[in-house]
């Protein structure tokens, strides 16, 4: 039988959030309903809300969360009643050709549920990332659920969902950071203060901050920066050469998304260096490179969806590395809400200091 639970809902471009009765359809084939524990507010519901993803709005926002698998539909093996997991937007399939060429975190077809969540009035809600987790309970596909250790809190443990994955992967399995490396990571958001811990826990000897706010440089600095850099008041490419004897960085990973940080990123590393572009730009955005300095200065430049994750192998990982005292995943929390503060938890995005405001349920 079909549950009415509540939920954020963003009904319109820029519009104010608001908590709707979200009808929750009881799993299908491949599909599991979750009872959330806690979700946090990631930058990219906010691109939701405000219509930088898509027009197919209303959305069900919410998709960096934990819970407690309620039921599973027929067919599904991976998780059963009672497990508890970190829900992933990359739920891959097994048989595209990435998946088959034993790449599985580049999958080319990831899936989501196929039933639709809807309002009272049978409106349809379009799931963030496939998952819409700012409700009591949300409708996955299965694949999306990855089993972790239930010692773990759920508020610590969902941030795996998405912007810690994407900043720790982006320096382990993107930009492949290794022993002795130095690395630059341009912009102290959520993400990027991942990345600073991914280089860190990759054995880096040098990890420069680099943001224009000083609260974030001084978070990042806890979180592991050897070094930071205020882009406000010094050229950020010749603070990060002069750190690094002249050269650049090995690795200079890019979380801000624009065109200006990543031409820094792009003149900010060695020879033969990389850039992981790990930030979410905009579709209008643009870069003009001379052609030359690509060809020229070698090395690489990639991009990073989702830190290149497996989360059937990464989120087990980083949980148990976190029980050790290994990696400190709740220094991400900043605070903990109910579901009627989303909007105002937008707001602060914007005032620096929080990486991490995180709806508990």
């Amino acid at each position: 039988m079909a549950q009415q639970v509540r939920g954020v809902v963003a009904p319109g471009k820029n519009e104010p959030v608001r908590i709707e009765t979200v009808v929750v359809p009881d799993p299908g084939p491949g599909e599991a309903v979750v009872k959330v524990q806690a979700c946090g507010v990631c930058h990219t519901d906010l691109h939701y809300k405000q219509g930088g993803i898509n027009d197919e709005f209303p959305f069900l926002l919410g998709h960096e969360a934990a819970g407690v698998v309620e039921s599973v539909g027929d067919g599904v093996t991976e998780v059963a009643p009672g497990d508890f997991v970190v829900l992933n937007w990359r739920a891959v399939c097994g048989q595209c050709r990435a998946c088959l060429r034993g790449k599985p975190w580049y999958c080319f077809d990831t899936h989501n549920a196929r039933q639709k969540m809807t309002l009272l009035d049978g409106t349809e809600l379009t799931p963030a990332l496939g998952i819409g987790a700012f409700a009591e309970k949300t409708l996955v596909a299965a694949g999306q659920c990855t089993k972790v250790d239930p010692e773990v809190s759920p508020e610590v443990a969902g941030l795996l969902g998405c912007g810690v994955m994407a900043g720790i992967g982006a320096a382990l399995n993107t930009g492949n950071v290794g022993r002795g490396d130095s690395v630059a990571v341009i912009g102290c958001g959520g993400v990027g203060d991942a990345a600073v811990l991914g280089a860190r826990l990759a054995g880096a000897a040098k990890v420069i901050a680099v943001d224009i706010d000083s609260k974030k440089l001084a978070k990042a600095a806890e979180i592991g920066a050897t070094h930071t850099v205020d882009s406000s008041d010094q050229d950020p490419v010749e603070a990060i050469r002069s750190l690094t004897g002249g050269f650049g960085a090995d690795v200079v990973i890019e979380a801000v998304g624009r065109p200006e940080t990543y031409e820094q990123a792009f003149y900010a590393r060695d020879l033969a260096g990389t850039v992981v572009l790990v930030g979410v730009p905009t579709p209008e955005m643009r870069i003009d490179l001379p052609l030359l300095d690509v060809f020229g200065r070698g090395g690489a430049l990639k991009s990073s969806w989702y830190g290149d994750c497996l989360p059937s192998r990464d989120f087990p990982m980083l949980i148990d590395l976190h029980r050790q005292g290994r990696i400190d995943l709740g220094a991400f929390v900043t605070e903990t809400i109910g579901l009627d503060d989303v909007e105002a938890a937008f707001g602060r995005m914007h005032e620096g200091g929080v990486l991490r405001s995180v709806v508990v349920l």
